[in-house]
């Protein structure tokens, strides 16, 4: 089955075509995929709700409240795909999707999709030829939208020529194609860490620094989809974990060595993007440490374990290792000794003074460095599209 464990949200909207869509659900279940649907509610005049639910296994969700009054969460449909396929999707669809009109459970989904979107265009010549629809697919093709289709053919209106949706089992191939090139992490154990380390110096007071998580997150969503079974070691961070994600949830440098540690002698490759801290108060106070008048508290520091350079001491052969450097002067210098002295296969060099690529950004500028290579440098790229960078420098590797 060459959809095991892929997780496909298939969006519907009101076309004639959505009367082919149990068919393509069918090819999908086949494959071993899990399929949930959302439709519109003009979709529902096409195709029943009851022959998609029964197809695919699922509820199919159309409204933002069913009528048991429970509300369907948006926001867990759009993090829950690998994949959010709309087929058909028609002109008005379109239209509403490249401007961010939210005015259905569909498009609050896409709006919230954090996996690749798909769409099968269906509708007469005419629609699809007008210059207002070829500037919504421009547009939403800039947001990363890939389209399948339309074909040429025999259309509802009577007439022949090109916006018939693509036939079921084309729509199905292609979407083989996209996780089959997706792959190469299938069967592979991941060990990803992210976020910063928090430094307890009293029970309220802590030492930390700027880390978002962003970029460990992108990596560990970015391995899920390419079919890696992940572990997500994370600090504290404002993000929601991806699904299908094992994520192991610490504060401190030393839980998050323990943790590694703990998980490393099965883990096939290890990414630390974390910011680990270097440093942790000697002694945490038991109680909020009081500010008296005229007093200047001197803080003593110990180093933390350095979680990285032990794991390239305990490496075996086959293990990938894989370490991150934020620099801020002579970086490809600094970067190199980190890559040789914690024995490292590559190291993915940041620089702070990079403009785009700073804490909380959503966008990185990198480069990766290999031992006895030339630094391979990269441009300015959405942290997700930076994780599929890193991933095929890792592919290459194994």
């Amino acid at each position: 089955m060459q959809l095991r464990g892929r997780k496909i949200l298939l969006g519907i909207t009101g076309s004639i075509a959505a009367y082919k869509t149990p068919d393509l659900v069918r090819l999908f279940i086949k494959e071993g995929a899990e399929v949930r649907v959302v439709m519109t509610p003009a979709s529902r005049e096409f195709v029943t709700p009851l022959s998609l639910s029964t197809v695919s296994r699922n509820p199919v969700e159309s409204a933002f409240v069913r009528d048991d009054d429970q509300w369907v969460n948006h926001v867990e449909l759009g993090t829950w795909a690998d994949l959010f396929l709309v087929a058909p999707v028609t002109a008005n669809t379109m239209a509403r999707l490249a401007t961010g009109i939210c005015d259905s459970l569909l498009a609050a989904v896409y709006l919230s999709a954090r996996c690749p979107v798909m769409m099968a265009p269906a509708m007469d010549l005419d629609m699809y030829r007008h210059t207002s629809t070829r500037q919504n697919i421009k547009t939403l093709a800039g947001h990363g939208v890939e389209f399948i289709g339309p074909a040429t053919g025999d259309l509802a209106s009577g007439l022949s020529g090109e916006g018939r949706m693509e036939e079921p089992e084309v729509i199905f191939a292609h979407v083989l194609g996209f996780f089959a090139g997706k792959s190469d992490f299938l069967g592979r154990k991941v060990l990803v860490t992210a976020g910063p380390t928090r430094e307890a110096i009293d029970p309220v007071r802590f030492i930390s620094n700027h880390s978002s998580g962003k970029m460990g997150y992108a990596l560990a969503e970015a391995f899920r989809m390419r079919g890696a079974d992940v572990t997500l070691v994370s600090g504290p961070t404002g993000l929601t974990p991806p699904g299908g994600v094992k994520t192991i949830a610490v504060e401190s440098a030393g839980q998050m060595h323990k943790a590694c540690m703990k998980a490393f002698p099965g883990i096939d490759v290890t990414v630390m993007a974390a910011a680990v801290a270097d440093y942790t108060p000697a002694k945490a106070a038991r109680n909020k440490i009081k500010k008296d008048a005229g007093d200047t508290p001197a803080l003593a520091l110990k180093p933390t374990e350095d979680i990285l350079a032990t794991m390239g001491r305990e490496k075996k052969s086959g293990q990938v290792l894989v370490g991150f450097a934020l620099e801020t002067t002579d970086e490809v210098a600094n970067a190199r000794k980190k890559l040789r002295n914690k024995n490292l296969d590559f190291i993915v060099l940041n620089s702070l003074r990079d403009q785009g690529a700073g804490f909380h950004s959503d966008t990185n500028k990198i480069t990766i460095i290999e031992k006895g290579k030339k630094p391979k440098r990269f441009p300015l790229k959405r942290k997700a599209d930076v994780a599929n960078d890193i991933l095929d420098s890792i592919s290459r590797l194994i």
